[in-house]
């Protein structure tokens, strides 16, 4: 059971940032405006907004074992035909990878909470590890992978369908020893209303803010630092460091903060590192960029990490759990969408990327305003 998370989870993320240091390829061959090429990130994530409410309802009929079981099969599918190699297609593989990442995304934290009940923190360490390491793996590679195979940015991109089919086999035997209770295991996945607990709505925020700052660095950073004179291989390999710089935290934060009643100085640490990483960028640009990436990896590790552990912590049961991660998510990723396009905006109204960064420093001071609201000891419900 604990394999068949840590590979679903390896799944959730390298299909979104394996597209970033490619992007600039796929543009040239496709020949896309500036709008469309924003349309690749965001499309996923507006699947995540649109879709992860609906997420638990599904579970409530479906059952949580078979719903994630058959995102699996859809994820494979977005991700091949995604590099067929059509615009059309692009689109519509990148909208099925969305709509297969929403269901683990959500329900995977209410997974966990059920089957893991005493060990949750660990259980939820190795799923954000496994979720990371290949996310990294699918940054650094990406372009050789498109080099290797003769295939460019197809194989790049296209190459993780096969893991998804992987995740789809080692997640079987969840179905077979739970064809019997899945009723009862989902029953309690009820419709309860999360949206006007004020607690509900600051993890939501906080849920939006960090995955504001992942999803536009994934999207902008390899191209900022191509401007700045970076190679597009080592511009792919630096916002693989700050994949790589989540890994050892993402491990050991769901332990410890498990084991706290209150994550507040957690959260002031997740502020303090991601303003040093922001503020090496801006200021040293690529003189010191490994350190300030790995700075910002950390940072923004901790505080998925701490986000994930509150879907757990602040809920009482596993179908409050599946609710209020659907609705943070979905608000969530309505405020990530933002991102990437907002960048480019402020980019192509000032011509430097000095204003679109100021207001990365501006989201990073929210963050800490959300997080210590969530960070007290508390139950949504």
């Amino acid at each position: 059971m604990a394999i068949g998370v840590i590979v679903v989870g390896s799944t959730l993320r390298a299909p979104i940032t394996a597209v970033g240091p490619v992007i600039l390829e796929i543009t040239e061959q496709l020949r896309l405006t500036p709008m469309l090429v924003g349309l690749i990130t965001t499309i996923p994530l507006m699947s995540f907004a649109l879709l992860s409410v609906l997420a638990p309802k599904a579970a409530k009929r479906t059952g949580l074992e078979k719903l994630l079981l058959y995102s699996m099969l859809v994820l494979a599918f977005g991700l091949f035909v995604r590099s067929v190699g059509n615009v059309s297609l692009l689109f519509i593989g990148a909208a099925l990878i969305g709509a297969a990442i929403t269901v683990g995304n959500v329900l995977m934290p209410a997974f966990i909470k059920k089957e893991f009940p005493n060990k949750a923190g660990l259980i939820t360490g190795f799923y954000l590890v496994s979720m990371n390491l290949t996310s990294a793996l699918a940054v650094g590679f990406s372009i050789r992978i498109g080099q290797s195979t003769g295939l460019g940015w197809k194989a790049s991109i296209g190459i993780w369908g096969f893991l998804a089919l992987v995740a789809f086999l080692l997640w079987l035997p969840q179905i077979k020893k739970r064809s019997v209770s899945s009723a009862a295991d989902t029953s309690r996945l009820s419709n309860k209303s999360l949206w006007k607990s004020r607690l509900a709505w600051q993890i939501s925020i906080l849920m939006g803010l960090q995955s504001f700052f992942f999803y536009t660095l994934a999207a902008w950073l390899p191209t900022v630092l191509q401007s700045w004179g970076m190679s597009a291989e080592r511009s792919g390999w630096m916002l693989s460091y700050i994949q790589m710089g989540q890994l050892p935290i993402m491990l050991i934060g769901p332990i410890v903060a498990g084991k706290m009643k209150d994550q507040t100085s957690l959260i002031w640490v997740t502020f303090i590192l991601l303003l040093l990483g922001l503020l090496g960028i801006i200021v040293w640009k690529t003189e010191f960029i490994m350190i300030s990436v790995i700075i910002v990896g950390i940072s923004l590790g901790l505080a998925y990490t701490l986000v994930t552990m509150f879907f757990i912590l602040r809920t009482k049961h596993p179908s409050e759990s599946a609710n209020l991660s659907g609705m943070a998510q979905s608000v969530g990723y309505l405020i990530a969408a933002s991102g990437p396009p907002l960048f480019g905006a402020l980019y192509s109204l000032t011509h430097n990327w000095y204003v679109p960064l100021a207001l990365l420093l501006v989201a990073a001071i929210f963050l800490l305003t959300s997080g210590l609201a969530s960070s007290k000891d508390r139950y949504v419900s």
